[in-house]
């Protein structure tokens, strides 16, 4: 039986779309994305999603398919991929899994936690209390409560804190003693895993250069769509680097300049945090990076054959 996949990850602006177009023409293969926030509808250009040239050249799955107003969970994704993997291999074709979110690769290669489901009115009754006092009163009440949350992700991130209290709360069990009794679905699988590690001086320019574009493409209208929807403030697409910052270029309070830098200076800080993830994650992927792209296509090609 044919079961192999190909993992493409990299910080932001790494050029792993492109990478893994160039392979995909090359193996039979096909592509899924791995970032959590380029599966959003109503977003294209923020979270620079592969263009029409780019959608034509090779087949690409579970981009831009959720509306922004639903909750999206890393259990959905996985559901959504297991199907996506089995109906490629079933054909000989194989899946190129490419994004920057290191969750997904995780629970590719070491599974999801079996978290009993926790219903709607439970977890509504979490984030009304989230509301009442805030991120930073919730955040350290969700330490106490569950000492093993310190350090597993970034204070202000809204969405884990809410997801591992509620797990917490509920199950009486912490979000990461779940993790450890977890088994991938894809152990038999042959799966190859590259690291597009870019150096910092050509991901800063590479992230300049992204910020003129998506300014240039039209981002702001994207930003006033989504803006007008009025969604809750703890769904996940608020996360989306961008919204912020352009919501306060819309409302006058910074320039365009201003709102270029914070845009830039917010995504530096992403691509440095997804690198000193892949650090801890990733030490037994291949890094790889030459800064001919032919030449890096090659080695990236002879690794994954």
């Amino acid at each position: 039986m044919f079961r192999k996949i190909i993992l493409i990850a990299g910080p932001t602006a790494s050029g792993k779309s492109k990478i893994a177009i160039s392979i995909a023409q090359k193996v039979k293969g096909e592509i899924i994305n791995a970032d959590s926030m380029q599966v959003y509808k109503e977003f294209s250009i923020l979270t620079s999603r592969p263009d029409k040239k780019d959608l034509k050249k090779i087949k690409h799955h579970l981009y831009g398919f959720v509306p922004v107003k639903n909750h999206f969970s890393t259990g959905h994704w996985l559901r959504k991929v297991k199907n996506k993997i089995i109906n490629l291999n079933s054909k000989k074709k194989t899946p190129i899994i490419v994004g920057g979110t290191g969750l997904y690769f995780n629970c590719i290669l070491k599974g999801l936690s079996k978290i009993p489901s926790i219903s709607s009115k439970k977890r509504l009754k979490i984030r009304h209390y989230h509301n009442k006092i805030g991120q930073k009163k919730f955040y350290n009440l969700l330490i106490k409560k569950d000492p093993l949350c310190i350090g597993k992700f970034d204070k202000t991130d809204i969405q884990r804190t809410l997801r591992a209290y509620e797990v917490k709360y509920y199950t009486k069990i912490s979000l990461y003693e779940w993790f450890k009794n977890t088994k991938s679905d894809f152990k038999d699988y042959n799966i190859k895993k590259i690291f597009i590690n870019t150096p910092k001086s050509q991901l800063l320019k590479n992230i300049s250069s992204r910020v003129d574009q998506m300014i240039k493409k039209g981002c702001f209208e994207e930003v006033r769509n989504f803006r007008s929807l009025k969604i809750n403030k703890a769904l996940s697409a608020n996360k989306i680097i961008g919204i912020s910052e352009i919501s306060d270029f819309l409302n006058k309070k910074t320039d365009i300049n201003q709102l270029k830098e914070k845009i830039l200076i917010k995504t530096r800080q992403y691509a440095k945090r997804q690198k000193t993830w892949s650090r801890g994650h990733m030490s037994d992927w291949n890094m790889i990076y030459y800064k001919n792209t032919s030449v890096l296509i090659k080695k990236v090609l002879k690794l994954v054959s």
